[in-house]
């Protein structure tokens, strides 16, 4: 079959389709492989770098995400190499903003929280950041909180490749990065938001959520967005 080839991961021989990321065929054949930034139907993106992976003759870690496969290719998806990079990554996107779990309304329902106890950071090594950021309250149904925002850019690619509207993006550049809305203005005065709330969904933390949930209420719902993109064409 000239669109399957064999790749190796952790040892195993496993059999993936031509144009699939190494993240893809992980998830199709059930290994882990940990990411805050893929989300089926959604371009991917590498922004996170969580889903690292060591590709055997190749001398640096490599964005399993963004990564193809490759016939005959070898890829280690577990180290103790990776799991040191991958909490370090975690401490640091806890630094950088302000997520205080206990007043979250993503509190237990929060991918960032949940990938945290399962990679076993109890703790952060790094001097937090402590950013003044604000909330944008100005949308009737929905707030943007940029303390909890990861900058993963999910809700940036549900937008674009499946509402088709366009409203969120990137602005500034490294620690001053911040979601904006349109040419920077407040949610509330958006002239392309159509309040579908599939940025809201698309969120893995409590950055994006619905206005009158309390803490530990803000679940998110990705399946739909998924069989959305997938009428739409996008990757699944």
């Amino acid at each position: 079959m000239p669109n399957r080839v064999s790749i190796r991961l952790d040892g195993e021989y496993i059999r993936a389709t031509r144009g699939q990321t190494i993240l893809e065929a992980a998830r199709a054949n059930g290994k882990f492989i940990p990411s805050l930034c893929a989300m089926k139907g959604l371009h991917p993106v590498g922004a996170c770098r969580l889903c690292v992976v060591e590709v055997a003759g190749v001398g640096r870690l490599l964005p399993a995400c963004t990564t193809a496969v490759q016939d005959g290719m070898s890829v280690t998806t577990a180290s103790e190499k990776l799991r040191h990079y991958r909490r370090m990554i975690l401490e640091l996107l806890f630094a950088e903003r302000n997520h205080v779990c206990a007043v979250c309304v993503s509190n237990g329902h929060c991918e960032l929280q949940a990938l945290a106890k399962r990679l076993g950071v109890t703790s952060v090594r790094y001097p937090y950041a402590f950013p003044r950021l604000e909330a944008d309250l100005t949308h009737p149904r929905y707030v943007l909180d940029h303390n909890r925002c990861i900058l993963c850019t999910r809700c940036v690619r549900v937008c674009s490749d499946v509402e088709g509207a366009y409203v969120w993006d990137i602005g500034a550049r490294g620690v001053q990065s911040r979601l904006v809305c349109e040419l920077n203005v407040p949610w509330g005065q958006s002239e392309n938001c159509t309040s579908c709330g599939k940025c809201v969904q698309a969120c893995p933390t409590g950055a994006l959520a619905e206005k009158g949930f309390a803490a530990e209420e803000m679940t998110k719902r990705l399946e739909p967005i998924a069989r959305l993109a997938s009428s739409r064409g996008g990757r699944i």
